[in-house]
């Protein structure tokens, strides 16, 4: 089930991506960026419709997954 990153509170919002983007070890080549980028980058993906955030009810798990997954169009 797709939840509206818009009706999660800031707080609750900004822990989720930040618990993603420590997970996936995102690769940025040879440059250092920080968790902070990182989080701003994600957070403009959900903007866009790029990405969208999925509770799996059978594993009771939440993830941040590419919205085009889910047929998804922004």
């Amino acid at each position: 089930m797709i939840i509206p990153f818009r009706d999660l509170p800031e707080d609750t919002l900004n822990n989720l991506i930040e618990h993603f983007v420590l997970q996936e070890g995102t690769e940025y080549g040879e440059q250092d960026v920080s968790l902070e980028q990182k989080v701003f980058e994600v957070k403009q993906q959900l903007e866009r419709g790029e990405a969208v955030i999925v509770f799996s009810e059978l594993h009771e798990t939440v993830n941040i997954v590419p919205a085009d997954r889910f047929g998804h169009k922004p």
